[in-house]
């Protein structure tokens, strides 16, 4: 399966480079993007799963790193919920890079 990052700067400019087995976070993410936080993590989880059944439908097993993956977002969304200005959190995809480290 083609593996792809998607970098991103949280709402207080710290960035993660975030990890999907698949592809399909192109559909939901395009580099340069800002979205708001509540956006950000249901893309997150709508883009997380479906990478993490297409593993499932290919080797017969969900992805494991999808989950993980997304339950560090939620994590780490789940902060600035909780801060003062959360409603107007932005987060921002950098770039969407493959596994070799080619940007697309």
């Amino acid at each position: 399966m083609p593996e792809i990052y998607f970098h991103v700067r949280w709402p207080d400019g710290a960035t993660q480079r975030c990890y999907s087995p698949s592809t399909i976070v192109e559909e939901y993410f395009a580099a340069g993007a800002e979205y708001e936080l509540s956006d950000f993590v249901e893309r997150s989880r709508t883009a997380l799963g479906i990478a993490g059944e297409r593993v499932r439908e290919k080797f017969g097993f969900f992805c494991t790193g999808a989950s993980e993956q997304l339950a560090h977002i939620e994590r780490t969304a789940a902060a600035y919920a909780s801060a003062d200005g959360a409603q107007a959190a932005k987060v921002t995809v950098e770039s969407l890079v493959n596994a070799d480290g080619s940007s697309r």
